[in-house]
């Protein structure tokens, strides 16, 4: 028999296979959720294969999941735990009834009874994080000349490709900001070409007005957001693109090689919204409200579970 939460502290599972963009996208939900209405956040992490791992003696009121690995475990946690809301996020290509609401991006154009379409994809992005990041890191931005400018680099994905000629461009885009009095906080991802990372280290590592993390020491991310007056993203990363229209800072897209296929409706969404320009060299100024869809995307988990009872 599962032992439920009460009703003063209901419990959420994230599942997920513990990479940081899976998890960022259920955790950034279910923080928001948590937000609402009193909720017990407990991470649980699933292999891609094998058997599943005993999820403990509490039974959810909500389970959020985000991966394949994700979608495999909702088969078995759903025998498990019958009273639970069980919630995707992404598109979960196979098995959609298992899940009482899918939550995609609208550039997925899935269709359903049970999706819920976003701009994006659900993030950690709140006001309060990000005073919190720059507190923390307070001495660490001071030291860079203003204005500032935060570089979040992806690298290849299905759709992109950071190429030789692609990366020598934008390192010399990012020397023209220098140029110019700017202060740079670059952040590399793990998909970023070693090549790449390499050639902003020969350009930047000297240099006292920029801010270049590879990964060693706390994650300024956050902090980096918090701290500039402009965001540059490139194009392959929804995660990044959303999390940066989410904090009200002009955000520009960097553009790779590629054909942007689906994603397009993405940056046409985001431009559409005010929050992001591709950057053809020009730098302007410009206010937008921030995107809400983690907490619109919540305000429907919990309409889901008021109508089965569970609220």
């Amino acid at each position: 028999m599962e032992e439920r939460s009460t009703n003063r502290e209901r419990a959420c599972f994230v599942v997920t296979d513990g990479r940081r963009g899976m998890e960022n996208q259920a955790l950034g939900l279910a923080e928001a959720i948590a937000r609402l209405t009193p909720m017990r956040i407990l991470p649980v992490q699933v292999p891609r294969s094998g058997a599943l791992p005993d999820p403990g003696p509490i039974a959810p009121d909500l389970w959020i999941g985000c991966g394949m690995a994700a979608v495999r475990a909702a088969g078995e946690h759903r025998k498990a735990f019958p009273g639970a809301v069980f919630v995707y996020v992404q598109d979960p290509t196979m098995a959609p009834h298992r899940f009482d609401l899918i939550i995609p991006p609208e550039h997925d154009r899935m269709r359903g009874s049970n999706v819920f379409e976003i701009t994006g994809s659900p993030n950690r992005i709140t006001p309060e994080r990000l005073a919190e990041a720059e507190r923390s890191f307070a001495g660490q931005i001071a030291a860079l000349p203003a204005p500032r400018a935060a570089i979040l680099i992806g690298g290849d994905s299905r759709h992109h490709r950071l190429t030789p000629e692609v990366a020598d461009a934008l390192l010399e885009r990012l020397k023209a900001l220098r140029a110019r009095g700017i202060g740079l906080m670059i952040t590399p991802s793990r998909r970023t070409p070693e090549r790449f990372v390499t050639a902003l280290e020969a350009a930047f590592g000297a240099d006292d007005g920029v801010w270049l993390h590879t990964g060693d020491g706390p994650n300024p991310y956050f902090a980096f957001l918090a701290g500039a007056d402009w965001i540059f993203v490139t194009e392959d990363s929804t995660n990044m693109l959303t999390e940066a229209a989410t904090t009200g800072t002009p955000v520009y897209r960097l553009i790779l090689d590629g054909k942007p296929g689906k994603f397009a409706i993405l940056y046409s969404a985001l431009e559409a919204h005010g929050a992001v320009r591709p950057f053809l060299g020009r730098l302007d100024r410009w206010a937008y409200t921030p995107l809400h869809e983690t907490e619109r995307a919540a305000q429907r988990v919990l309409e889901i579970m008021a109508r089965k009872g569970d609220i």
